[in-house]
């Protein structure tokens, strides 16, 4: 992998000539989060530094795509490549034989991966304030299983780790 400043430069290049697929393209294949069950990055429209649109899009059991914003990459590099990854979680639930059909286990398995990179250990952490407000989404999300439930149940263990860490944060 190269350097992360040199990663960045090459980012900005890209973002400046309006090349944005591209500058995703680079940034999966340098940080190793490409999934085979990927089919490409498509454009939706500009996001606002208060929110930050990606959804990843496709029927289960096919290949994905990654809907990104235009302007992806005038927003802090580190959030941004950590919701790729996020979205690239979502694309590896829709793999046959391991189709995460809740929506919401799908999002604490993708918020969980944001805070701790199991998946992807090579993502670098986001600052306190983004770990904690995405630790805060996963503990929403872990809530909105059903109380007392299978679910739950098979994510207490993480659920403890997600309360750990708000703790040392604050």
């Amino acid at each position: 992998m190269k350097p992360y400043s040199e990663i960045l430069q090459l980012v900005q290049t890209y973002h400046e000539l309006g090349e944005t697929i591209p500058a995703a393209n680079l940034v999966i294949e340098e940080y190793g989060i490409k999934h085979p069950n990927l089919k490409g990055f498509e454009l939706r429209e500009k996001a606002n530094a208060d929110y930050v649109l990606m959804t990843t899009e496709g029927v289960f059991g096919q290949q994905q795509i990654i809907r990104i914003p235009e302007n992806i990459f005038e927003f802090e590099f580190i959030l941004m490549l950590n919701l790729i990854t996020h979205e690239m979680v979502h694309v590896g639930q829709k793999v046959v034989g391991n189709f995460v059909e809740d929506r919401n286990e799908r999002e604490w398995q993708a918020h969980y991966e944001m805070l701790f990179h199991k998946i992807y250990p090579q993502i670098p952490n986001m600052p306190k304030h983004q770990q904690t407000f995405f630790a805060n989404k996963a503990l929403d999300y872990y809530r909105k299983m059903k109380e007392g439930s299978e679910l739950q149940s098979k994510y207490a263990e993480q659920k403890k780790e997600v309360e750990n860490l708000v703790a040392s944060l604050s």
